[in-house]
């Protein structure tokens, strides 16, 4: 079962793949090693340099419960009392190099990678993440608008960048411990009134 590092497990897995697809030749950037790093709000200030070109960020910038699966796992959780979360995890995956050919290139192969590996699962999702043997993490792309896009790098210390929304699903927290619901019967005395004197 997936513990709370698996939100961060999972940035890592797709971190490695990447890397790895950038180490096989042809390189996206001829003569320069290019790195898939995950970065936070902070990392994209020009000022403090800390995306060393050529390079693919990949930004975590909204985590957000799957709707599709969220009451199915409730009702197993009130079954047996261990809670579950099923989370969506929304990325942007940026290029950033010297040149326009260059980030279109790096982005090209990112983008051929995680569609020729979309399941994550096994050896390919880090094992910080305490993933079950049959857990799964699906990549795919994001379809929101290019203004959505720009009002999030609104929010960021640079100016719009070319990016590409991912989504990474579904990725479910379970509680560390089951925590069995008492009686029905506990709970009607619970919420029966007290008889007024």
């Amino acid at each position: 079962m997936a513990n709370f590092t698996s939100i961060s497990a999972t940035g890592t897995s797709i971190e490695r793949l990447l890397n790895a697809a950038f180490a096989e030749p042809p390189v996206p950037v001829a003569g320069s090693t290019t790195r898939a790093v995950l970065v936070r709000t902070e990392d994209f200030d020009p000022d403090e340099q800390k995306i060393h070109r050529p390079a693919l960020s990949i930004f975590l910038y909204r985590v957000d419960f799957n709707k599709t699966t969220r009451a199915a796992w409730s009702a197993v959780g009130a079954h047996d009392g261990r809670a579950r979360l099923p989370l969506d995890l929304h990325f942007l995956i940026t290029p950033w190099s010297d040149n326009a050919e260059e980030e279109h290139a790096i982005l090209g192969r990112a983008m051929q990678t995680l569609e020729g590996f979309p399941i994550l699962s096994g050896p390919l999702l880090h094992q910080s993440g305490g993933w079950a043997p049959n857990e799964v993490i699906q990549l795919v792309l994001e379809e929101i608008s290019t203004e959505a896009v720009m009002r999030t790098f609104d929010s960021l210390p640079t100016d719009y960048h070319l990016s590409v929304p991912y989504i990474a699903r579904v990725l479910r927290l379970d509680s560390r411990e089951a925590a069995p619901s008492p009686p029905a019967s506990t709970l009607v005395t619970a919420i029966t009134p007290s008889p007024v004197p």
